[in-house]
């Protein structure tokens, strides 16, 4: 539960020039007023949560903002993957319409990575655009999915295909929710904290061999560390590419196969990051069937997943359905699977390769059925 004594740990600075905003990491952060300071002082907000986030964040953050806005209401949303949807995305529009929210109104998304992508899309629509503020209750959401201004929906055909670059006034990362996660879920945020490594940066990769048993402790310092160091990677990289229109796709470095992996299985079924961890696993062999890598490095990566308690090994799909499905992920071109690659270590980019290579790598990676 949030701290009696409200701290900030950390801040990183996202520049985009005047739609640039700060990411503040730290704890108690919830129900203190000087949290919000800056936040524009309208006379209505929404806070959007889902079922099991309301009943421990809801009340400590409508307790923060009441200096800041005369009418705090709340949305509660299903919790999952599942429901990542038109149907709840219209479940907001609901709220707003009946409470007469105005073009003043801010959204707050209070929750992981599903809350945070539908209220930012929710905000991006309506009256055609009203701030909002990502609050982010996982560790995948606040080292991922709550920074960069990407929001959205899934479809039944394709993971995020349906949204909108829409970027927060800020970004509120107070560790002390992180003490409520599943371990389940701490682990799948603990893949998008491991990817940034190979792309960018290796001394934190080999800090992250160091102290994975602290991360997995949720030790404080370790926590306000990787949280940071995330996000400075993450900042720098959307400072240069905000719409992805070239290096920003690094950061997808094991998606391509991991969406796969959570639309053929069906949303829900695994959790984001237990797909990307697959997913960096598959994209690191191909880098290694390019030649680009060795096999130790794939295998370093391997073992530090699995330190994380995350599957390294992927499902079973069939090759074809595989293909299938990566052929309508956002990289692809023309029908052709762009995939990130690792080019050396701490360096990514974004290639095609040949089809009977990608073949081999989801026949030799994938568990038999």
């Amino acid at each position: 539960m949030p701290a009696a004594h409200p701290s900030r740990l950390h801040q990183v600075d996202i520049e985009l020039a005047d739609r640039s905003y700060p990411i503040v990491i730290g704890h108690g952060l919830l129900r203190d007023a000087a949290t919000w300071a800056g936040v524009p002082a309208a006379a209505q907000a929404m806070v959007v949560t889902n079922a099991t986030v309301a009943p421990l964040y809801a009340g400590p953050l409508v307790q923060g903002l009441r200096t800041l806005h005369r009418s705090v209401h709340v949305v509660t949303l299903p919790d999952g993957e599942e429901h990542k949807n038109w149907q709840t995305l219209n479940l907001i529009f609901d709220e707003l319409l009946r409470n007469a929210c105005d073009r003043q109104t801010v959204l707050y998304a209070l929750g992981g990575g599903v809350v945070g992508d539908m209220t930012g899309f929710a905000a991006a629509s309506y009256m055609r655009g009203v701030p909002f503020v990502q609050v982010p209750t996982t560790l995948l959401a606040q080292v991922d999915s709550s920074v960069g201004g990407k929001t959205g929906i899934n479809h039944p055909l394709g993971k995020n295909m349906i949204g909108a670059f829409y970027q927060p006034r800020r970004v509120v990362c107070d560790l002390d929710t992180l003490a409520t996660l599943p371990q389940r879920e701490f682990s799948a945020g603990l893949a998008e904290v491991i990817k940034y490594g190979p792309i960018a940066d290796m001394e934190f990769l080999a800090w992250l061999e160091g102290n994975i048993e602290r991360l997995m402790a949720r030790e404080t310092s370790a926590l306000a560390h990787a949280v940071g160091r995330s996000c400075e990677i993450k900042a720098g990289v959307v400072a240069r590419d905000e719409r992805e229109g070239g290096l920003r796709a690094i950061l997808n470095f094991g998606h391509t196969f991991g969406h796969a992996i959570e639309a053929g299985l069906g949303y829900g079924q695994w959790l984001h990051g237990e797909a990307v961890g697959c997913g960096m696993v598959l994209a690191l062999d191909l880098s290694r069937r390019l030649g680009l890598v060795d096999g130790a490095f794939v295998e370093r990566l391997v073992r530090l997943l699995e330190r994380a308690g995350l599957p390294a090994v992927a499902p079973s799909l069939g090759v074809d359905r595989y293909l299938e499905l990566m052929r309508v992920d956002k990289k692809a071109q023309g029908g052709e699977i762009n995939f990130v690659v690792i080019d050396k270590p701490g360096s990514a980019a974004v290639r095609t390769a040949p089809q009977a290579v990608v073949r081999e790598v989801i026949e030799r990676g994938c568990r038999p059925a």
